[in-house]
Order: structure tokens, then C-alpha cells, then sequence
């Protein structure tokens, strides 16, 4: 990545955003309940917004990405996340929240998607490795954002402090607007018939799938953690959040020894290593009884989780060079449509069945995720 510094910093401090904004709206639901007075389903209804325009940003990023290039994508969609940060601070109707709520989706997942992309496009060799690097900058902003609220929420208003948070994709604007970014692939026009080939991609689809199933896993891990704690072990709310923040501290220390450490380790063996811990971590879940041991649990599931995402972004980004944004697009909005359509799953499973079974879906996606790597490695020979 030699000569790309500045351009990989400027990919970090994006990631950065999208950690920051992609945990913000949970970590002030409860000012926003009182300003505007939500009840549990108009909250629900409210937050579903978030990641469907997530779902929007990651679908359309990588075709512009790739007939535009990075910095107007970049300086654009930090200016909308600017906007949609304010809106959220300010907003004086549930309407205009909304819509605000909406564009800060769509900014922020094209965001998430144009940064791996760059660092993919950047890195001639272990794409793996820096991608995992990157990562290790989404986990300090979706750790930091909470940390911030809870320690300023005694002296400030929450939309105050999210306001004053919100100043920091201007700073990175002006970063943008200095770094010379990779120049646009299809600077004539974009390839449509490529672009539809590679839906019908083998590869595409299977790593597609495989994130599908990691981003379920850590959006039920996310999602349905606190509540697995407190009914199976009654643990308070606050030690269950903080179990939920160890186990992404988990998946950063484990991005930092991949990107570090383990660089140039087989991409096979990182995988076996992982799958290990996975299957470790949701046995340790499952029987333990007692806090201490679902701690552990969760740390090795983070730990387990941290090389899907780097590592299958990295396949992706070798073998579809030509056209990385358009690839990280199709894979990424799968993902996101698992990470849906499982958590939707994961409520009904709750509800009919029991939270106990959260293991019991952990379990499967990791069995699936183990026989997808098998068949990536054939087709894509790692």
C-alpha cells in the first residue's frame, strides 16, 4: 500500500462514520421516544428506516464508484451524513426525521461500501489484512458513539452532543477533497452487460450468501444478546450491554492480529481458526451458567466473526478487479437482506419458541457459513 496512505487513512476515517452512525439512532431512542412521543411500534417503524436506506447506499454505490470514482462519491455522501446528523439533532417534525433518517441510511451505507471497496482497490497483496485493518476502525465508532453519549449526557442534551458529533464528516470532507483517490474505472461509460453477468456469478453469489449469514449473525448477536442474558441468566440490562460490548472488542482485537500478526497466514487457515472459535463461543453461550462464562462466549464469537467480512471482501476484490465497487454492491446488499430477513426470523423464533434458541440459530449459521467456505475454495482456488 505503499504511496496509498493518505488514501487509506481517508478510507479509515469514513469507516469511522459509518460505525458512529450506524449505532447512533439506538443510543438516543430514548430522547427521541420523549421528543416527539413514540410508542414501542412507531419507534420500530422509525428505526426500520435506518437499514433499508443502508440497503439503498450499498446497492448504488458501486456502480457510480466505479464510472465516477471515489471522491465525489465520498465528499457527497459525507455531506449527507452532515445533513442527516443535524436532522436527526433538530428535527421539529416526525416527517422531516423520517426523511433525514432516510438520507443518513443511504449516505452511510455508501459510505461503508465505497471505503472497503477503495481499500481493496489500493492493496495489491493480503487485501484480507487491510480490510481487517479498516474494520478495526468501524468497532471504535460504533464503540466510541455510545461512550460519548453516556459521558456527556449529564452536562449536554442528546441532540446536542449528536449535533457536535455530526461536525465530523466536514472534517473528513476536507480530508476527501485533499486525497488523490484510485481514477474511475469506466471513465467512457459503464459496462451494463458486465454488470448484469456478474449477478449470475457462482463466486458472487456464494460469498453473497456467506455474508448474508455473517451479517445475520452479528445482527442477532446485536440485537437479541441483552435480552438472551437477562431471561437465561437474569443479568441486569447494564452488564448485559457491557457483555455486548466486549464481544465487538473481541472482533477488533481479533482485525488488529489478522492485519497484523497473521498478514501473511493462509486465507484457509484463518477461516478454520475462525470456525473454531464460532463453534467455541456459541457452545460456551449455550451451557454456560454464569455471567463470566456468556462473557467468554461472546468474545470468541467476536473473535470468530472479525475475518468473514475482510476475508470475503478480499476474494471478491481480486477476482473482480474491473469492476470491485459493482461486486461489493451485489455481495453487501445480499448481506444485508440476510441480516433482515434473519433477525425478522429470529423475533418470530423468539416469540413462538423462546429466546433460548438464539443458539440454536448461531449454530446453523455457522454451519452453513463452514460448508459455503468450502465451496468458495473451489471456485475460487484460496
Amino acid at each position: 500500500m505503499q504511496g496509498n496512505k493518505l488514501v487509506f487513512a481517508s478510507a479509515c476515517i469514513g469507516i469511522l462514520i459509518f460505525g458512529i452512525s450506524l449505532i447512533t439512532l439506538g443510543s438516543v431512542a430514548s430522547g427521541l421516544q420523549e421528543q416527539f412521543g413514540l410508542d414501542n411500534i412507531s419507534s420500530g417503524a422509525l428505526f426500520s428506516i435506518l437499514p433499508v436506506g443502508i440497503l439503498i447506499g450499498s446497492l448504488f454505490f458501486g456502480p457510480l464508484a466505479d464510472r465516477y470514482g471515489y471522491k465525489v462519491l465520498l465528499l457527497v455522501s459525507g455531506f449527507l451524513v452532515f445533513i442527516g446528523f443535524q436532522g436527526i439533532a433538530y428535527s421539529t417534525s416526525l416527517m422531516l426525521l423520517r426523511i433525514c433518517v432516510l438520507i443518513f441510511g443511504i449516505s452511510a451505507g455508501a459510505i461503508n461500501g465505497a471505503t472497503n471497496a477503495l481499500v481493496s482497490d489500493i492493496t495489491e497483496t493480503n487485501k484480507s489484512a487491510n480490510l481487517s485493518l479498516l474494520g478495526v476502525f468501524f468497532a471504535i465508532g460504533a464503540l466510541g458513539m455510545p461512550f460519548v453519549l453516556g459521558s456527556l449526557q449529564t452536562t449536554f442534551a442528546f441532540n446536542q452532543i449528536v449535533s457536535a458529533v455530526g461536525m465530523l464528516p466536514l472534517a473528513a470532507m476536507i480530508l476527501f477533497s485533499v486525497t488523490k483517490f484510485p481514477a474511475p474505472k469506466q471513465k467512457e461509460n459503464f459496462p451494463i452487460q458486465k454488470s448484469i453477468h456478474l449477478l449470475r456469478n457462482p463466486t458472487i453469489l456464494l460469498v453473497g450468501f456467506f455474508l448474508a449469514c455473517q451479517s445475520s449473525f452479528e445482527g442477532i448477536i446485536n440485537n437479541w444478546t441483552t435480552t438472551y442474558l437477562s431471561e437465561k441468566l437474569s443479568i441486569p440490562g447494564g452488564k448485559a450491554l457491557y457483555a455486548l460490548t466486549l464481544y465487538v472488542l473481541g472482533m477488533a482485537l481479533m482485525r488488529i492480529v489478522i492485519g497484523g500478526i497473521l498478514r501473511n497466514l493462509p486465507t484457509q487457515k484463518i477461516m478454520r481458526a475462525s470456525f473454531f472459535l464460532l463453534l467455541a463461543g456459541c457452545y460456551l453461550l449455550w451451557w454456560s451458567g454464569t455471567y463470566e462464562l456468556a462473557v467468554a462466549g461472546l468474545i470468541l464469537i467476536g473473535a470468530g466473526l472479525a475475518a468473514g467480512f475482510p476475508v470475503m471482501l478480499g476474494i471478491i476484490g481480486s477476482a473482480f478487479a474491473e469492476l470491485s465497487g459493482t461486486a461489493f454492491s451485489i455481495v453487501l446488499t445480499l448481506a444485508l437482506l440476510g441480516n433482515m430477513a434473519v433477525n425478522f426470523a429470529m423475533g418470530v423464533i423468539a416469540e413462538v419458541f423462546t429466546i433460548f434458541h438464539l443458539t440454536t440459530v448461531a449454530f446453523t449459521l455457522t454451519l452453513i457459513m463452514i460448508v459455503l467456505f468450502g465451496m468458495i475454495r473451489k471456485k475460487s482456488n484460496v
